[in-house]
């Protein structure tokens, strides 16, 4: 199809060349000349070459023109959206600024990687002081990301830290405005999405699609309450702010809302997964269909309001919920309202059976309707602690950052936050400079945490000036005599004898490095060889990093890639059979590349490349 296309343009092509032939180009209509100008087969550099060959073509070619705009729109689809249709714009400086950007962060994402391979990335201020449009950075990190699959690993990998990075920092400018309207205008909904997209700045996740989704939903509940009550009027009313005051009413809107979201849409309560941070995000409730109790009464509570059903969150203990008023507004009275356990399909509670979900009394105050602010404090929370009770890898110690920034922005002031950012950042061994500032405004806060914050300045100052003088990294060579018993190599892909696990090497010691404590946890001295063998840093397909014994490893079978965030960390391309290293993993492995092309699985390939063909 794409073949006959080409041929039916460059006919049409070749049928207006010959066409003129009797008179000069120069002569042919602006309109034919921008139109020929215009076929796919010219490029930005044939354009420039044309419109210097004259004064009439120079003008044909001009910025506003139609020609620049169709090679602007070719080169970046992506970024037609900031664009009217039909305004009238300077296409070719648009284009030169374009070009430019993408150079200059091209060149800042490739610098990245000498200067963060040993340590993790926390901040990209060169890439926000580059001065250059947002949404031009933006499409040059995404067109890095969308270029071919298995290669410029290490180029895509600091492209999407950029990215993450950049768009966080956008949804926290969006956050704090959102925190500046009245309280009245803060929709717990909004709010919601703000930190879905805070913590899935990669996703596509806006507050247009999820309102549309809740929009379908409201309209299937209008067709459940249509046979309960034709002449509901919530069927007619179109303005989400108009209530409706009569009780029997609103049981009538409730009655539907339950029969749509948990029997015919099949909504429940994530009882079986409850600590998984995907029941927390808007978008992931929608699409799933399962969540816990505040991501899904902030749905519900949504959804009632479409209906004309006022409901209040409250912030229950352990168990979040929403109230309805049975007497007219303005009481507070517990006994006057009856309570929505939307995790329990919408079950309705009085006060006292609220205390027996979590099998103890409480006070008053637990059953008062809460604020948006803090309905998002509490979800953020929630994150807070699904990332504090992780293994301590590298996507629980992102989620307890990503909450903790949200939490901070939200409530700047407690203290008990900010030492665990603190805290965090320091064992992390990031933004020092952050660390200082974090640690002064909490001793100004509270000063009775001088202790606490006195041990962290010290150590963070230690640490700044051990960055001053970096350690040059050691270098590994297999030819050297302590090296000889190293088997494998960085890039090669394994499987874990015992476990089970893919895996591929970035790293390897002679011995075992651990402390004493983890050979003796991990049951070392149980090795035939124990811990007087090479081991070796591996990525395992989990997203875990392990630390594998020479027995328990062997080269797979059948080479996959393995689906580690941190591979591009180490390695710039899959090559079918093994992982490349990047220029900074074989500097300091500068003998293993070799080693790495001439294990079995890769002469294999080369020699089947190399057979001829069966006659």
């Amino acid at each position: 199809m794409a073949t006959s296309v080409a041929r039916a343009e460059q006919l049409s092509l070749n049928g207006i060349i010959y066409e003129s032939q009797t008179k000069k180009l120069t002569d042919l209509p602006t309109e034919l000349l921008e139109y020929i100008l215009c076929f796919p087969v010219l490029k930005h550099v044939d354009v420039c070459n044309v419109s210097c060959c004259c004064k009439r073509l120079h003008d044909v070619c001009h910025g506003r023109g139609k020609v620049w705009e169709h090679q602007y729109k070719i080169r970046w689809p992506r970024l037609q959206r900031f664009y009217r249709q039909n305004e009238s714009c300077d296409w070719l400086r648009e284009y030169i600024t374009r070009h430019r950007v993408g150079i200059q962060i091209r060149r800042t994402v490739e610098s990245i990687s000498k200067r963060f391979f040993t340590e993790v990335v926390n901040s990209f201020a060169e890439i926000e002081s580059l001065g250059m449009p947002e949404h031009f950075c933006e499409d040059e990190l995404l067109f890095i990301l969308n270029s071919d699959k298995r290669k410029s690993l290490t180029l895509k990998y600091y492209a999407k830290k950029i990215l993450y990075f950049l768009r966080q920092q956008n949804i926290l400018r969006s956050l704090k405005t959102f925190l500046g309207q009245p309280t009245e205008q803060q929709s717990a909904l909004e709010g919601a999405v703000l930190v879905d997209q805070y913590c899935n700045p990669l996703a596509d996740v806006t507050l247009e699609s999820i309102s549309q989704q809740i929009d379908d939903v409201a309209e299937k509940a209008k067709k459940m309450l249509r046979i309960k009550n034709p002449s509901h009027p919530s069927l007619r009313v179109t303005n989400s702010d108009c209530m409706t005051e009569d009780f029997e009413l609103q049981r009538q809107v409730l009655w539907a809302l339950n029969a749509v979201l948990y029997e015919q849409l099949q909504y429940k309560g994530n009882e079986c997964d409850y600590y998984n941070p995907l029941n927390s995000y808007i978008h992931q409730v929608l699409l799933r269909r399962t969540g816990i109790p505040i991501s899904l009464s902030v749905l519900y509570m949504t959804l009632a309001r479409k209906l004309g059903v006022q409901l209040e969150p409250v912030n229950f203990p352990n168990h979040f919920l929403l109230r309805w008023c049975q007497r007219p507004r303005g009481s507070e009275d517990i006994y006057d309202f009856v309570y929505i356990d939307a995790f329990g399909k919408g079950k309705q509670l009085t006060a006292k059976e609220c205390e027996y979900l979590i099998g103890h009394q409480v006070t008053a105050d637990y059953y008062s309707a809460i604020s948006t602010t803090e309905v998002l404090l509490r979800m953020v929370g929630n994150l807070l602690n699904i990332g504090k009770r992780g293994e301590g890898n590298e996507k629980s110690y992102q989620l307890l950052r990503d909450s903790l920034d949200l939490y901070l922005t939200i409530n700047p002031d407690n203290v008990q936050y900010l030492l665990l950012q603190a805290r965090l950042y320091f064992h992390l061994g990031i933004w020092p400079e952050k660390v200082l500032d974090i640690l002064q405004h909490i001793q100004a806060l509270d000063p009775s945490q001088h202790g606490a914050v006195g041990y962290l300045v010290q150590h963070t100052l230690e640490h700044i000036q051990h960055k001053k003088h970096p350690v040059t990294p050691e270098v590994k060579r297999r030819s050297a005599p302590e090296h000889l018993e190293v088997q494998y190599s960085v890039g090669l892909i394994m499987k874990h004898k015992r476990s089970g696990y893919n895996c591929v090497i970035y790293g390897w010691d002679p011995k075992c490095t651990m402390s004493q404590e983890w050979i003796n946890t991990m049951r070392v001295h149980q090795l035939s060889s124990g811990a007087n063998q090479p081991f070796y840093n591996v990525l395992v397909q989990d997203g875990t990093c392990r630390y594998a014994a020479q027995e328990n490893l062997e080269p797979h079978s059948a080479p996959l890639e393995i689906g580690h965030p941190e591979v591009g960390r180490y390695f710039s391309e899959f090559a079918e059979t093994h992982y490349v290293a990047n220029e900074e993993l074989q500097t300091r492995y500068p003998e293993d590349m070799r080693e790495t092309l001439g294990t079995p699985n890769y002469l294999k390939e080369t020699l089947d490349c190399l057979m001829p063909l069966s006659p």
